[in-house]
């Protein structure tokens, strides 16, 4: 018989990336949206207004992209490595021009491939491929060759490293570059019809010998590499003819890219949804924080007086509560209130429970500030009370007593309520990322959903410490 605590624990299906990608960012939209309609004269509020609506823009690009369920893919590589034969291989068509002469391509192209039905099977995965053609990373000078690289790849959700041969020091040094972007990659090891002898564990040892040259940690796994001849090379082809004569013909054998296209059909299968989902809110993450910092300097002088007010009223009311450590609940009450206060003044969705908590995770993560504010004001409270009643009964100087025992408390109380509130402003101008639908904490529920054999799990770590999300329940500072 089986007793009600052995049942199984059915645990709960997780909610699909892509629904609460678009839900995060339909809300942080919501949430900066107001601010442009502000009514501001000042040239520095109407040019803050100004970037909150070009950030807001991006945002809506980002969910646009998103609705399309598109995948995209960049890629990278030196000169004649065959970027452009991968992509044409890869989509069964010559779309794009090739040849034997160095800079063929000037300018990054798109082309929009839609995969085989195995490799959509799953209904969240993307059911359309964006695969974008960059000039090679050695042709390009300097900074403008760094800039486009840059930013092509925060624009990827998986990035193509195409190589042929030995991999060069300059090679090296461009993918762990690309490596540092955060985003998933794949070596494409090319021309293998003219290295027969060239297998993943050649080039994997090859990787290694140069990782402990440069002493760069592993950048990628064995299975990070693929092996594929984008556009192999003619070969002669004996040709009998009826009247006996015998020529010989050059002729190109097909692509061999089996190893990519089932690389990318387990991504499409597994990570598709997961990629494209982490790829956006990590886009929409930075964007959000330009939002909030325009937003808290559009709020900047309000924000300064609505705290110094509540510091000042808080000062004033301590001090003349004559009832010993009552006026350590009302100071508390008086924080709560600012708090909620600032966030009508951001915009935000401030619930009691919700100020509660994030004044308790400031107390505990201000370190010896506010808790010696605390103590102190405990003390000052039972000594307020003391003075008060021997002054009944004594000189002038226990009235004097009493009158700096107040002021201490006062200054004490309204340096605590400044501190709460500085901390809360930035907390707040965060856009609530902490929330149950912010950015920040629905790219952390995505990240739990990494199985540990997949493309992702390799970068888990670093984008689950890049995008931590402050929970008010822990001892973390806002």
């Amino acid at each position: 018989m089986v007793k009600p605590s052995d049942s199984p624990v059915h645990k709960p299906t997780p909610p699909v990336p892509i629904q609460q990608t678009a839900l995060s960012l339909r809300r942080a939209i919501a949430r900066f949206n107001p601010k442009v309609t502000l009514r501001r004269h000042q040239a520095e509020d109407l040019q803050e207004q100004a970037a909150i609506k070009s950030g807001l823009d991006q945002l809506q690009r980002l969910l646009h992209k998103l609705n399309r369920s598109s995948l995209r893919i960049v890629v990278f590589g030196l000169v004649s490595r065959g970027k452009s034969a991968v992509i044409n291989a890869l989509i069964g068509e010559k779309v794009l021009e090739t040849g034997p002469l160095n800079g063929v391509t000037q300018w990054p192209r798109s082309v929009y491939w839609t995969p085989s039905v195995e490799a959509i099977a799953n209904p969240q995965s993307p059911v359309q491929l964006e695969l974008i053609d960059t000039p090679g990373l050695d042709e390009i000078a300097g900074q403008s060759r760094a800039a486009m690289a840059a930013d092509m790849a925060q624009q990827a959700d998986l990035i193509l490293f195409v190589v042929s041969g030995d991999i060069t020091r300059t090679e090296h040094k461009a993918l762990e570059q690309l490596c540092q972007t955060q985003k998933p990659l794949l070596l494409v090891f090319n021309k293998i019809d003219l290295y027969p002898d060239t297998d993943q564990q050649a080039v994997y040892q090859n990787l290694q010998r140069l990782w402990r040259q440069t002493q760069t940690p592993p950048l990628l796994q064995q299975q990070d590499i693929v092996r594929v001849a984008a556009e192999p090379a003619p070969i002669p082809v004996r040709v009998e003819w009826p009247d006996g004569r015998i020529t010989e013909e050059w002729e190109s054998p097909p692509p061999q890219m089996e190893e990519l296209k089932q690389a990318l059909n387990r991504l499409l299968q597994r990570d598709g949804p997961l990629l494209v989902a982490l790829n956006t809110l990590a886009q929409a993450s930075d964007v959000e924080t330009e939002l909030a910092r325009h937003t808290r300097a559009l709020h900047q002088a309000e924000a300064d007086e609505l705290i110094l007010r509540f510091a000042k009223y808080k000062a004033l009311a301590i001090a003349l509560n004559p009832i010993a450590l009552l006026d350590l609940a009302g100071g508390a009450v008086a924080d709560l209130l600012l708090i909620r206060a600032l966030a009508r003044l951001y915009g935000m969705p401030m619930t009691s429970y919700d100020a509660s908590r994030l004044w308790r995770a400031i107390v505990r993560s201000s370190g010896a500030g506010l808790i010696t504010e605390v103590g102190s004001g405990v003390l000052l409270s039972l000594g307020k009370g003391a003075a008060a009643v021997t002054s009944v009964f004594d000189s002038p100087s226990a009235l004097a007593a009493l009158a700096g025992t107040m002021a201490a408390q006062a200054g004490a109380a309204g340096y605590g309520t400044y501190t709460v509130g500085r901390a809360a402003q930035i907390y707040l101008a965060q856009g609530c990322s902490w929330g149950p639908d912010g950015i920040n904490t629905v790219i952390n529920q995505i990240l739990n959903q990494v199985e540990p054999d997949s493309t992702l799990q390799r970068l888990r770590q670093d984008l689950a410490q890049r995008f931590q999300v402050p929970d008010p329940k822990a001892t973390q500072r806002p």
